[in-house]
């Protein structure tokens, strides 16, 4: 097969040593091309430019949001996407179930395109550019932009890097008094919000080794999930995130949180230009956002074809 290797050398945990093995693994079966994104959106270029070359699939050795610009380029089209862990976080690789250890989840890689372990999933898009977990909107996107204006202490402290911010945007850096945007998906309509997420995959993110399932069930291959708060203070976020940390937010209800399942289109209005993220990946600034889910968009490589997406364990 022809591969093409993206990797991000600033990512958090890319070492040259990973990079050389990991292609070195990957080019004893297969005939691969090594590219190094050198500038924000270059991964989405190069994923792109391999489609149309007919590469079999780009392996991204990077963060969540170099994966994210990778979809970008991919969608739609007949090239695989593969993840290795290479960031802080990982969400996605650690998701479907790939090691923690990048030259392991080479090794993992090749068996899985020796088995022809692909599937095709469904893919999230706000304001036109695809996203394949999440996306957030309100108070994570402020501390997402937060923690990429110290892009190098993310480097050095990992999810640490991530609390810090959190607790800047909180104390001060998010307006928590005055609801930020209203939102609509159809079904469901709340006028006023300060923080959702819609969900493509589960779990919305890790702190440390831990999953925090906000809304489990959630899969790849299937419409998006919708979570709102619609107060933002200690006594509605800690309940919600104690849950996530356990067996994941279930039914029943909650003090001012909302939520939705097999959301296929919204709207998000501000009162305000809005912060939002993609998959980990600060998207900027909007007063309207509109989200939609499609069906079947990437074709991505799966460690072990034998499970469901939603029935992988987590690889801690």
């Amino acid at each position: 097969m022809r591969l093409m290797l993206v990797v991000n050398t600033s990512a958090s945990s890319v070492t040259p040593r990973a990079r050389v093995m990991v292609q070195k693994t990957l080019s004893g079966s297969h005939d691969v091309v090594c590219k190094e994104t050198n500038r924000r959106g270059h991964a989405a270029r190069l994923a792109q430019g391999a489609a149309a070359d007919g590469f079999d699939a780009v392996v991204v050795l990077a963060g969540d949001g170099t994966l994210n610009e990778a979809v970008n380029g991919l969608a739609g089209s007949q090239t695989a996407l593969a993840a290795l862990p290479g960031g802080s976080t990982n969400v996605f690789a650690r998701t479907v179930g790939t090691s923690s250890d990048p030259v392991e989840a080479a090794g993992q890689l090749l068996a899985a395109l020796a088995e022809g372990s692909l599937e095709r999933v469904g893919l999230g898009q706000a304001n036109g550019r695809y996203f394949l977990l999440h996306a957030g909107i309100g108070f994570d996107a402020a501390v997402v932009a937060a923690v990429e204006k110290r892009a190098s202490l993310k480097r050095y402290t990992g999810p640490a890097a991530f609390l810090l911010a959190a607790l800047s945007c909180w104390v001060g850096g998010y307006d928590r008094k005055h609801p930020a945007f209203s939102v609509s998906t159809g079904d469901v309509s709340i006028d006023r919000a300060y923080f959702s997420v819609f969900l493509n995959s589960d779990p919305y993110t890790f702190l440390g080794n831990r999953p925090l399932h906000i809304a489990p069930g959630t899969r790849l291959g299937g419409p998006m999930s919708l979570v709102t708060f619609d107060k933002l203070t200690l006594a509605t976020l800690l309940p919600v995130a104690a849950a996530a940390l356990g067996q994941g937010v279930r039914g029943g209800k909650r003090a001012h949180l909302m939520t939705a399942r097999d959301v296929k289109r919204a709207t998000v209005v501000g009162r305000r230009p809005v912060p939002y993220q993609l998959d980990g990946d600060y998207a900027g600034e909007s007063q309207r956002i509109e989200l939609t889910w499609s069906s079947e968009e990437l074709l991505i490589v799966i460690p072990d074809r034998g499970r469901a997406l939603d029935d992988r364990p987590f690889q801690f």
